[in-house]
């Protein structure tokens, strides 16, 4: 039952229609729901409107068409309560009158008295401050509603058809009042963003004052274009410039308004999280222009149609061309009309020409006649003119004449003017018979738009069953959705088990580490092994040759001794011939010797030759082996290498990935110096000095090179050019050139004008924007680009340009060093600088050491004790201890330093002198000595400071600044040693935690006088709530007067101030 009427129009029982939902929602429910969403919405937490429930409530008014539910809702809930809920209630109903059922806009026309009681209801400020905002929005509502109601063509958003947009063109008063009226309502825009930008809280939460912003961007945002289309199309439809002179002067205003209230939105970024804000141009457009605006007086034969939803249907070609056809009837019909009224405007003003013409005649035949009355008057008083009562009779006749000429010069003007009136009847008539035969021809055009009302209702029914499906499909694709999340679940399983892959593979490369160590071993030991069989080689030859001349040497025995037996028997044989018988038997024995002895040499030789040929196959088999392990290391040592290579290649690339993050860092570094000296919130290092700076400069410039120097030799592979030493050089060079730039700033308070000040920073500036090219130059994907032999050329080119704009720095700020002090002339000093800045020191020390002595003279003085009380004295005691804490801190500072500073000297002389030292690094020098006089001027200013608090002629406030004073001298004295002091310096770390003692000491004595004030002003406080009326605001006045006097005061002893660092920020009573 409720299908089948769903979505068709029916009528209750006054005979109203009566709209039902497009989808299948209980109303009871809805209103419930509706009910909860207005009260989520406007809930008393100061937060912005939840963007959900406002939509909410927008839907149920295009559901329903209707906006009485919402209404009733707001006014249920404990709105006006609280101011928060009574703001946010506001802006929920600008967006539903914005982009509600348009019906809505009708509907809020009876809610007026509701929200006149919100802005009376509120107080004056607010207890949050939020008054002047809801009364303030309250009247924009209901001027907006007021334009709605006088003109109810118009929706919440001001979003127009071309068509509909200009249909008030033709008649250029309509035009000019609409216009008006819309840049009247813009201009309260205007006011009501000033005062929500006006009412910003620094310390709150401003988010519910920026969601009023929201429905004021997009309000603003289409009254400003449809005003630009309506001006186009009313300079093209009247030539009248001046006429249009004062919508465009506003419309101007109007523009740069919009441009500054849509910038300082785009710097909200709750508000552009939420939409889209605007950008307008320098200049309003030009109204001229034509643009995008139709011809006119002629209607364009088509609008621009709405971008459909993507599932909609499209209208058919008949219906087309019936629109069409029914549009160029009522043109046809409109011109036709327009004719008419030409013709009969053309026979008026030929109805009154000849009018004209009639009444000119008639007075020129009058004035003829009366000319010759007069000339007959003339005549008969000449001849009566001796008679009395004739010239009376002659005056009388001149008085009746003139009155009948007047007389018939009114009958003229009546008979004039009755003409004017009956040609003004008959124009009236004409004018009604158009009028008539135009709402005809409305009302037939209506009747039509009807039809086609009716025809696009029972497609918006079809769209309706459209979105049922497209829902059903939404929930099957958040099914979807889900079976999505599950496998973007597994695609996570996947990714852990490459997070586990790359674990295994640096676990591998870890493996493939200690298999290249293991390689190494294997190498070793292939060399040792190597080596030992060489070694057993050489033995081997070694033996084969001593078995060789063994072997020679027993051939050679026993070839000598054969040959003495035989040379024996021969003179045996010659000298015993007789006894050769008897000696038969001893020479046969002999004989069988001499075989046997054959018999054992043969023996041995064959013995000898089988050994020679077991070592000598044993040899060529080793040999053999050798050979072909050999060629298996080989193969192994190309595959070794391959992957050494290419872990050296992924090392060297990993290494210059870190080089350009490193170079990065430093570009980040040094850009933020260079924000911090444009930025005119930071005001830089205030302790710092001209010289200080200069030093500071000096090692930029010797870092610059270093860094330079160094890269190149990283570029060649040569000795001094590791990636550590890189890295080192490169924070070297970025940290001291970010510290130039902050102590530049700082000394931009010594300027004598704003001039010289910007100057000092626009150069500062330029080196560091050099310095970033410097770093940015460096990075290894921009000198790949370029060949090998030119990469060394880029860093020496960027170092100079580095030293010539830091050396351009270091002139400018030269100029600010006073001239004709001590320091500023040691460069062209004569005698030993090292003897200057020994006494600087020793007469810093004997400036302790006296201001110590004196302190320990206050503290042994008799107390006066009728002049001052128990508890002044105390906190006399505490002040006098306090401060000879910092002097002894002081004074352990100044040792400290001058350690450091003969440290420093023999370190970086080398074979030079002392004075040479000095002299080549004058800058540092000047700052030295600077900070060593700071030092003891601020100490003794101190001890006269604490001795003028027990005497009373100092306040607590001169104490204050006294110790700050030596807190800023030590900072600056410290800086000025850690400029050239060395890297894990012994002496430095001394002299920086005697600075450390110094500052806590300082800190000390300040929160020792900070407590005795914030005491004294206890004993001071006086009971304002039982004080009378008359004295209560007798004192409020005068505290307001002392404010103004001390605001005045601190103003003036700032200018002086300023202009006292701007003379000289030390000179010879520093000394």
């Amino acid at each position: 039952m409720y299908n089948s009427r769903k979505g068709q129009g029916g009528f209750d029982i006054d005979g109203d229609e009566v709209h039902y939902p497009t989808r299948p929602v209980d109303k009871d429910k809805a209103e419930q729901e509706l009910v909860v969403n207005i009260k989520k919405a406007t809930s008393p937490e100061e937060s912005a409107p939840k963007q959900k429930h406002v939509r909410k409530c927008i839907v149920y008014t295009w559901d329903y068409h209707s906006s009485i539910a919402f209404w009733t809702g707001l006014r249920v809930q404990p709105i006006l309560s609280d101011e928060v809920q009574t703001f946010k209630a506001l802006i929920t109903v600008h967006k539903v009158i914005q982009e509600g059922h348009p019906v809505t806009i009708k509907e809020a026309h009876s809610q007026t008295g509701w929200l006149e009681t919100c802005s009376r209801t509120v107080g004056s400020d607010g207890t949050r401050g939020y008054g002047p905002l809801i009364r303030t929005y309250v009247s924009f509502i209901l001027a907006k509603l007021r334009f709605h109601r006088v003109r109810p063509e118009f929706n919440g958003l001001f979003e127009y058809e071309e068509y509909v947009t200009l249909k008030g063109i033709d008649d250029p008063n309509e035009g000019y009042e609409t216009i008006s009226d819309l840049m009247g309502l813009q201009d309260q825009i205007d006011s009501f963003q000033r005062m929500v930008f006006s009412h910003f809280r620094p310390s709150a939460n401003n988010e519910c004052r920026i969601s009023s912003l929201v429905p004021l961007v997009k309000e603003s945002w289409g009254i400003y274009r449809f005003i630009t289309s309506m001006l186009r199309a009313m300079h093209r439809r009247t030539n009248d410039m001046e006429a249009l002179e004062p919508l465009r002067s506003r419309y101007s205003s109007q523009h740069h308004n919009l441009r500054k209230f849509y910038y300082e939105c785009s710097n909200l970024k709750y508000l552009t999280g939420l939409i889209n804000v605007p950008k307008l141009g320098t200049d309003p457009p030009n109204l001229l222009d034509n643009g995008d605006a139709p011809n006119l007086p002629a209607r364009p034969t088509t609008t621009k149609a709405a971008t459909p939803p993507p599932a909609a249907p499209s209208p058919d070609a008949a219906m087309i061309s019936e629109q069409a056809r029914m549009l160029k009837e009522y043109e046809d019909q409109q011109a036709k009309l327009e004719a008419q009224r030409a013709a009969a405007e053309r026979e008026r003003l030929e109805r009154e020409a000849a009018q004209q013409r009639e009444f000119e005649r008639l007075q020129q035949e009058q004035a003829e006649r009366e000319q010759r009355a007069q000339e007959e008057l003339m005549r008969n008083q000449m001849t009566n003119m001796n008679n009395q009562a004739a010239m009376r009779a002659n005056e009388l006749e001149r008085e009746l004449l003139a009155m009948r000429g007047q007389y018939e010069r009114d009958q003229l003007l009546l008979e004039q003017y009755d003409r004017r009136v009956k040609a003004l009847e008959g124009e009236l008539g004409v004018i009604s018979a158009n009028v008539g035969s135009q709402l005809t021809s409305k009302d037939e055009l209506i009747k039509q738009l009807q039809d086609q009302v009716t025809l696009w209702r029972n497609k918006y029914e079809a769209l309706a069953k459209l979105y049922s499906q497209l829902r059903t499909e939404h929930l099957d694709m958040l099914a979807k959705f889900k079976q999505m999340q599950l496998k973007a679940n597994s695609a996570q399983e996947a990714v852990d088990r490459m997070e586990r892959m790359e674990r295994d593979v640096k676990s591998k490369n870890l493996e493939l580490a200690d298999m290249i160590r293991e390689r190494d071993r294997a190498r070793f030991d292939l060399d040792r092994q190597k080596a030992s069989h060489k070694d057993e080689l050489d033995r081997l030859r070694r033996e084969i040759n001593f078995a060789n001349e063994r072997a020679e040497d027993a051939t050679r025995s026993k070839s000598s001794e054969v040959s003495n037996v035989l040379s024996k028997y021969n003179r045996q044989m010659t000298e015993l011939e007789d006894s050769l018988r008897a000696k038969q038997i001893q020479i046969d024995d002999l004989l069988r010797k001499l075989d046997g002895s054959g018999g054992d040499l043969e023996r041995l030789r064959e013995e000898k030759d089988q050994e020679i040929a077991i070592l000598q196959e044993g040899m060529d088999t080793t040999i053999q082996q050798l050979h072909e392990a050999q060629q298996t290391q080989g193969i192994v040592d190309q595959a070794t290498n391959a992957q050494i290579d290419t872990l050296i290649l992924d090392n060297r690339k990993k290494l210059n990935e870190i080089i350009d993050s490193i170079l990065q860092a430093c570009v980040q570094k040094v850009d933020d110096a260079i924000y911090e000296l444009e930025s005119p919130a930071s005001a830089g290092n205030l302790n710092s000095t001209p010289e200080y700076t200069l030093s500071m400069i000096e090692k930029a410039i010797n870092n610059a090179t270093e860094f330079a120097t160094i890269f190149n030799l990283y570029l060649g592979g040569e000795v001094g050019g590791e990636h550590v030493d890189v890295i080192k050089g490169a924070n070297e060079f970025a940290q001291s050139l970010a510290d130039v730039l902050l102590n530049t700033k700082g000394i931009t308070r010594l300027a004598t004008d704003d001039d010289a000040s910007d100057k000092i920073v626009n150069i500062a500036r330029v080196a560091g924007d050099v310095g970033l090219r410097f770093f940015s130059n460096l990075q290894s994907y921009k000198l790949q680009l370029i060949g090998h032999a030119q990469q060394k050329e880029v860093a020496m080119r960027n170092n100079a340009e580095v030293r010539g704009s830091l050396g351009k720095l270091s002139e400018i700020v030269d100029g600010l060093v006073p001239k004709g002090t001590k320091g500023g002339s040691l460069a062209k000093a004569n005698g030993d600088i090292g003897d200057i800045v020994e006494q600087e020191m020793l007469g810093a020390a004997r400036a302790i050491e006296a201001a110590t002595q004196r302190l320990q003279q206050l503290m042994a003085r008799p107390r006066d004790s009728s002049r001052f009380s128990a508890v002044d004295l105390q906190v006399h005691d505490s002040i006098l201890a306090a401060a000879l804490a910092i002097t002894s801190a002081i004074g352990r500072l100044i040792q400290a330093a001058t350690e450091s500073q003969q440290e420093i000297v023999a370190q970086g002389k080398g074979s030079s002198t002392t004075q040479q030292f000095y002299k080549r690094n004058n800058r540092w020098t000047e700052g030295l000595i600077s900070a060593a006089k700071a030092v003891a001027f601020a100490t003794t200013l101190l001890i006269e400071t604490a001795d003028g608090v027990l005497s009373g002629t100092h306040s607590l406030e001169q104490l204050i600044v006294a110790s700050n004073e030596v807190a800023a001298a030590t900072a600056q004295l410290v800086a000025a040693s850690r400029v050239k002091a060395s890297l894990m310096s012994k002496t430095q770390d001394r002299l920086e935690l005697a600075a450390k003692a110094v500052t806590e000491a300082c800190k000390a004595l300040v929160k020792q006088v900070k407590a005795v004030s914030a005491r004294q002003a206890i004993e001071e406080d006086v009971d304002y709530k039982n004080m009378a009326v008359l004295e209560f605001k007798k004192r409020e006045m005068e505290q307001q007067v002392e404010i103004l006097k001390l605001e005045k005061d601190l103003g003036a002893a700032r200018h002086r101030l300023g202009a006292m660092r701007r003379a000289g920020y030390h000179t010879d009573e520093t000394d």
